[in-house]
């Protein structure tokens, strides 16, 4: 028997993948609310959030998080 399906719910999806769809969904203001990170309250882009998420584990798994709450609602 087969099953080699990974049971990681974040297979595939990469961080880019996961800013890009909670600004579109919430947005930056409400991701600040709930995420207290400056990246995501002063001028805020992609590019920024994703240097520094890359550096900082506990913060990308507040995303990764925060990712989960929203793609499960």
């Amino acid at each position: 028997m087969l099953n080699n399906k990974n049971k990681d719910p974040l297979h595939g999806i990469t961080l880019e993948m996961m800013l890009n769809y909670l600004v579109k969904k919430i947005g930056w203001e409400d991701m600040s609310r709930r995420i207290r990170i400056n990246c995501f309250a002063s001028n805020p882009s992609i590019k920024s959030s994703l240097s520094f998420l890359r550096k900082t584990p506990w913060a990308r798994k507040k995303v990764e998080s925060l990712y989960l709450a929203e793609t499960n609602e």
